[in-house]
């Protein structure tokens, strides 16, 4: 009998996740069903109690919704903790337990896959929502130097900066601050603001001829901030294909006990999308 496992999400149709997932199972020879749920903040605990209820061992949690996955959450990890936010579920007996493995895939991402030394980099993080507080504690953990948060409702980058509870390295701004605090080594937007055509205007003051720039989305709601990061002069310009196929590594062990080869794997979807914009 197949294992049966989902993601859920506001809008999911787009996910690549069911394919990651279902090449991960190849690798490791296990039955896997894996399927996209579309749930709203409103309708998400009714479905996945749906799906609890037709035999589901596991999700990952994607957009809007990682807070409130935090918050159903019977027991949780450390990270999960730290981060207020959970993007993976595992069903143990009649309970979730949440888990978030966003950080250590971007921090593998860009360490081992991009090669980036992360230490002592100045870092701005654009945005304070689920993406951002899966992230902020791993990137802490990798040495960066200090972190700036700043978010279009100021409240939320407030709240972020207290629960990570270091407010001699950690900063909440204004997106009125922009202009003023200079050059950054790290420049990660964790917003989906651009998935509405609502990037906001960023000074290219905020980049230096060394700077890395990184967008958590992927494919065509990354072009216009990694676009922006070019032109602003950045040294790496990064989207988040390759987090996406990392925290699903780390999603995938948790759920099954092996880590999946993510390499193959990334590459044939960088090529995928590579054709697609270029086919544009």
């Amino acid at each position: 009998m197949s294992s049966h496992y989902a993601v859920f999400g506001h809008p999911v149709a787009h996910s690549l996740s069911p394919q990651i997932h279902a090449t991960f199972a190849r690798q490791a020879g296990i039955d896997l069903r894996y399927e996209a749920i579309d749930a709203t903040l409103d309708t998400f605990f009714d479905a996945l109690e749906a799906f609890a209820a037709a035999g589901g061992q596991g999700a990952n949690v994607t957009l809007p919704l990682k807070e409130s996955a935090f918050a159903l959450s019977a027991t949780t990890t450390e990270r999960a903790r730290r981060a207020g936010a959970v993007n993976t579920l595992a069903r143990m007996g009649d309970q979730w337990h949440g888990d978030n493995t966003d950080g250590p895939g971007l921090v593998r991402d860009l360490t081992e896959r991009r090669g980036l030394d992360l230490r002592q980099r100045r870092t701005l993080m654009i945005g304070a929502g689920g993406a951002a507080r899966g992230i902020a504690p791993s990137l802490l953990d990798a040495g960066i130097g200090e972190l700036y948060i700043v978010n279009r409702t100021p409240e939320r980058a407030d709240a972020l900066v207290d629960t990570l509870g270091q407010p001699g390295r950690v900063h909440a701004r204004y997106l009125a601050d922009l202009p003023a605090l200079g050059d950054f080594g790290l420049l990660i937007n964790a917003t989906s603001a651009a998935r509405g055509g609502q990037l906001p205007r960023l000074p290219m003051s905020l980049l230096g001829p060394r700077s890395a720039a990184v967008d958590l989305s992927y494919g065509e709601a990354a072009i216009p901030f990694l676009a922006w990061a070019r032109a602003a002069g950045a040294l790496e310009a990064v989207d988040g294909l390759g987090m996406l196929v990392e925290q699903a590594a780390e999603s995938f062990a948790l759920w099954h006990g092996v880590r999946p080869q993510t390499d193959a794997v990334y590459e044939d979807l960088h090529a995928r999308h590579a054709a697609l914009v270029t086919a544009d």
